[in-house]
C-alpha cells in the first residue's frame, strides 16, 4: 500500500467538540465533594478512637480444634490433627472451600515466612459461630460470611474423630 492509501483508510479518531464537556463539571464537584467527606468522616473516627461496630459479637469458646491443612490446586485436601493423624481426605467435590482456606494460609504463611505446615485453630463458638484462626501469622475468618454449607464444612472438621476438641 502506499503512503496516501494508508492514509486514506486510517481509522478516523473521535475527538469532542470544543464546546462539549466529557465529563460534566457538577460531576466532577459531586465526587470530589464525596471523596473529601469520606476522609473528613474516616479520620475524625480515627482520631477520636470511636470503636469498631462492624465486628463480630464476642462470644464464649465452646468447642475448639488444631489441625493442619493440605491443601491442592484441584480443589482436593488433606486435613490431619496436630499430631499428624489424619482428620479428612476430602476430594475437590468435597474439599473446594476448605482447600480455598488452605492456599489463603499458604499465602500468608509465605508473605511472613513461616513454616507452611504449622496447624490452624478451628473454633465454635456459644453463638453458632465457627471461625479459622493462624497463630503464626495472626491471620484469622469468622466463617459466618461465607455461607452455611462452607461452615458446615468446616464444623464437621470441628466435631470429627474422638470428642473433637484440644
Amino acid at each position: 500500500m502506499s503512503d496516501t492509501t494508508a492514509q486514506r483508510y486510517k481509522a478516523p479518531r473521535y475527538k469532542a467538540p470544543p464546546d462539549r464537556e466529557l465529563v460534566p463539571r457538577m460531576m466532577v464537584r459531586a465526587m470530589l465533594v464525596l471523596v473529601v467527606s469520606v476522609l473528613a468522616l474516616v479520620s475524625y473516627a480515627r482520631y477520636t478512637d470511636m470503636p469498631l461496630i462492624a465486628t463480630p459479637p464476642d462470644s464464649p469458646v465452646v468447642l475448639e480444634r488444631m489441625v493442619v491443612i493440605q491443601a491442592e490446586m484441584s480443589g482436593a485436601a488433606t486435613i490431619l490433627d496436630q499430631n499428624g493423624a489424619l482428620v479428612g481426605n476430602l476430594s475437590p467435590e468435597e474439599g473446594g472451600f476448605i482447600s480455598g482456606v488452605g492456599r489463603v494460609l499458604e499465602r500468608e504463611r509465605t508473605k511472613h515466612g513461616v513454616p507452611l505446615d504449622d496447624p490452624v485453630t478451628i473454633t465454635g463458638h456459644a453463638d453458632g459461630r465457627i471461625s479459622v484462626h493462624d497463630p503464626s501469622t495472626g491471620w484469622g475468618a469468622d466463617l459466618m460470611g461465607f455461607g452455611q454449607d462452607n461452615a458446615k464444612a468446616f464444623v464437621r472438621l470441628l466435631t470429627s474423630g474422638a470428642k473433637g476438641s484440644n
